[in-house]
């Protein structure tokens, strides 16, 4: 793919100092993830300045809550593809991604609370959501239908979740039904971890001045992603995907392509979400 200096992609480099296109045998200097212009459209997109009252902050939980719920399972299928997570144990093959990928499941499933204990940053979300009035029973009918041995599917039907959330969980799940390590990989590191503390800046500081009884425990969880993501995970997610495409551009093309996908699928879930404002 050729970019024009007018085209100005965000492009996130990695490490590696060299890339050998398997296909063309010509060298590039560094193999990279080509994100396009989807991750600035995203980080400057209309909708964060659109959440300028309490109503609108409570509409953007009760439809932002499904990404939070559906991050989980991206997780958690990611471990699966490099962990052990089957019995009897047996050691995968890439150590340091088996350290890396529980560390991120350990904060993303079991975090500290401000007020002691622990808890899934879901949980967290879904509690901030109760003292913030936003409504959580759509959310709450899904994971009843699940816990009942629900297919996926009929238990969105059965939740009414808006039609935006109910696509943007659908193409999740298409990535993690997909059988490619790469692609979870891909969508878990660019569409989440890489951009979601740029994303989540743009609401922190409009909490700041708000009731802290009603929105204290959001702007935590916020602020949580913005640190973990930002000084952890997000590199250590980057490094994975390094070590995965290595100097393979064939790689690198079908992680950019998976990457800008899920930018896109959250671009339409904020204009959804614009769009009801």
């Amino acid at each position: 793919m050729i970019h024009t200096t007018a085209d100005l992609p965000q492009r996130i480099a990695d490490p590696l100092a060299t890339c050998t296109n398997v296909t063309t045998r010509t060298s590039v200097t560094a193999c990279t993830i080509d994100l396009g212009t989807t991750r600035d459209r995203l980080v400057q997109h209309p909708l964060y300045a659109l959440i300028d009252r309490p109503e609108r902050l409570q509409r953007f939980m009760e439809w932002h809550v499904w990404a939070v719920w559906d991050f989980q399972s991206l997780l958690k299928a990611l471990q699966q593809r490099l962990t052990c997570t089957s019995l009897p144990w047996l050691p995968t093959p890439d150590p340091e991604a088996r350290r890396l990928i529980n560390e991120i499941v350990l904060d993303e499933e079991s975090d500290a609370l401000p007020s002691g204990g622990y808890a899934s940053h879901f949980e967290l979300y879904l509690q901030s959501m109760r003292l913030a009035g936003a409504c959580v029973q759509p959310i709450e009918q899904l994971l009843s239908a699940l816990k009942k041995g629900v297919s996926l599917e009929p238990a969105l039907g059965e939740s009414q979740a808006p039609a935006a959330a109910a696509a943007f969980v659908r193409h999740t799940f298409e990535i993690i039904h997909s059988g490619s390590t790469l692609a979870i990989l891909a969508a878990f590191t660019y569409g989440r971890e890489d951009v979601i503390p740029d994303m989540f800046r743009n609401l922190v500081g409009s909490l700041a001045t708000r009731d802290p009884a009603a929105w204290g425990s959001f702007r935590y969880y916020l602020q949580r992603h913005i640190t973990h993501d930002d000084q952890r995970h997000g590199p250590i997610c980057r490094r994975i995907v390094s070590n995965l495409c290595g100097a393979d551009a064939t790689l690198w093309e079908e992680a950019s392509q998976t990457a800008r996908a899920c930018i896109e699928s959250r671009i339409r879930l904020w204009d959804a979400i614009a769009a009801g404002f």
